[in-house]
């Protein structure tokens, strides 16, 4: 079956003569045809749906055709429109097609324009199905449903990331390598508004500081040597959609102070420029680093700072939610399953989720992916064992957390810091009821959170103020 046996096409036309016409012609090119007598006939019959393409007269006595146009195309999903007209109406044509209507054909016409205009009609129907498709299929996995945590923590981040997505608002997400800040970002664009408009991911830890400038606002011609053509930045890519700015840490302070003022200001101007043009962008930033400490060191603008951290989303380590290790293991599992990765595991055994647990992660929830995949790939029977696992991941095999400190030669300071991380994570980030569940004062834990964070250079993770 090709794409006219396929398609349905409605001929709307008060002349019966004419009507008959279209339909026979039209039919004989092996379209499937319908025909309605007037202009409410023909808006009635699309609201029904199944139509592809209209071919319409635009002068009827029952309704406007401008009047017709209007309606069919406030129709969801609204079929393609050819409007056929007299010769002497060009101008109504063109004022039809901005209006909406995909082509126009005028009288008298032959009927091979007619079918040429209606497969022109087709194809780029098709490809906007195409796209569509492509784009949801893009989306897919960046949804919430694929950012995965049954954890206190993880929760109260789904929560926050549903209600923010519909806003326009900067955001900041802080968390060490590995735990999914990307990921995030995503999430947020693909469930806003903004979602059928670019997401463009910037690592600026990987662009020379000499370009950056360039690669985020652009340049003119002439700029500098090698500006032999204008060049859009990455902002101007972004317009109307998320611009990801991962590791904003690294950014240095004279170009803090250009992203403060698009920030500001939401314009820019590129390089050589003359003038600024406007930009229609949101910003997701992420960093592992502690800006509030680079902040009091003079490295990072604290109004940029003020700017960028609207919304903050603290993401937390895999070690500071257990509870969603086998959890995360088996979701990618089942992806590696879903994307046709050969292989027999259908499941994890329970030695090998008991060790998954022991394990500290010192790579968060990227880390154990790639165990997984690993696993998958050694794996000779139905469930993932333990000689699946690399041997740093199966040599630890309690889950009890005092036998576990004793098998990894922790000190008691590091002991306290992990028991201090998973009573945090269990009270879903909540600093009041973790204190009081750890016998301390609030002070006392805010002085320890930030020990640990000026000693690795992360935020702490998860955390919130509420009593």
């Amino acid at each position: 079956m090709n794409d006219r046996d396929r398609a349905h096409i409605l001929v709307v036309e008060d002349d019966a003569a004419m009507r008959d016409l279209l339909v026979e012609e039209l039919t004989e090119s092996h379209f499937h045809v319908e025909a309605a007598a007037g202009g409410r006939a023909g808006v009635e019959r699309v609201k029904q749906g199944g139509i592809d393409v209209v071919v319409s007269d635009l002068r009827m006595p029952d309704l406007d055709g401008f009047d017709l146009l209007r309606d069919i195309k406030a129709s969801d999903p609204s079929p393609h429109i050819i409007v056929i007209t007299a010769f002497g109406s060009i101008d109504t044509a063109i004022k039809a097609v901005k209006l909406g209507a995909f082509d126009y054909i005028t009288k008298p016409f032959d009927i091979e324009a007619l079918v040429l205009a209606v497969d022109k009609a087709l194809s780029e129907r098709g490809l906007r199905k195409e796209l569509a498709r492509l784009r949801r299929e893009i989306a897919r996995p960046y949804g919430l449903e694929n950012i995965v945590g049954k954890s206190n923590a993880m929760q109260e981040i789904f929560g926050l990331v549903t209600r923010l997505a519909a806003s326009t608002a900067s955001v900041l997400v802080t968390g060490e390598s590995g735990t999914g800040k990307e990921l995030v970002a995503r999430a947020i664009h693909y469930n806003s508004p903004r979602a059928r408009k670019p997401f463009v991911a910037v690592n600026l830890a990987a662009i020379p500081e000499t370009l950056i400038e360039s690669e985020l606002f652009g340049y003119k011609r002439g700029a500098f040597t090698d500006a032999r053509s204008d060049h859009a930045g990455l902002f101007v890519e972004a317009d109307g959609g998320t611009i990801f700015l991962d590791e904003i840490g690294e950014l240095s302070p004279p170009l803090q102070a250009k992203l403060l003022r698009v920030l500001q200001e939401r314009e820019l101007r590129p390089l050589g420029a003359t003038r600024s043009e406007k930009v229609d962008v949101r910003v997701v930033a992420a960093t592992n680093r502690d800006l509030e400490a680079r902040m009091r060191e003079g490295q990072f603008r604290e109004d940029l700072y003020y700017r960028l951290n609207v919304i903050h989303i603290a993401l937390p380590s895999l070690r500071a939610r257990p509870e969603d290790i086998v959890q995360l293991a088996e979701h990618f599992l089942a992806a590696a399953r879903r994307r046709g990765v050969s292989g027999t595991a259908r499941t994890i055994s329970p030695a090998a989720a008991k060790a998954l647990l022991a394990y500290p992660w010192p790579g968060n929830v990227r880390e154990l992916e790639n165990v997984i995949e690993r696993a998958i790939a050694l794996c000779d029977t139905e469930a993932i064992g333990l000689d699946d696992l690399p041997p740093q991941v199966k040599e630890r095999k309690s889950t009890d957390l005092l036998a576990g400190a004793l098998a990894r030669g922790m000190t008691l300071a590091d002991l306290e810091r992990e028991y201090i991380e998973r009573v945090l994570a269990a009270e879903g980030g909540n600093k009041t009821r973790a204190a009081g569940k750890l016998g301390l004062d609030r002070k006392t834990l805010y002085r320890k959170l930030e020990e640990y964070a000026k000693a690795d250079g992360v935020t702490t993770p998860a955390t919130t103020d509420e009593e």
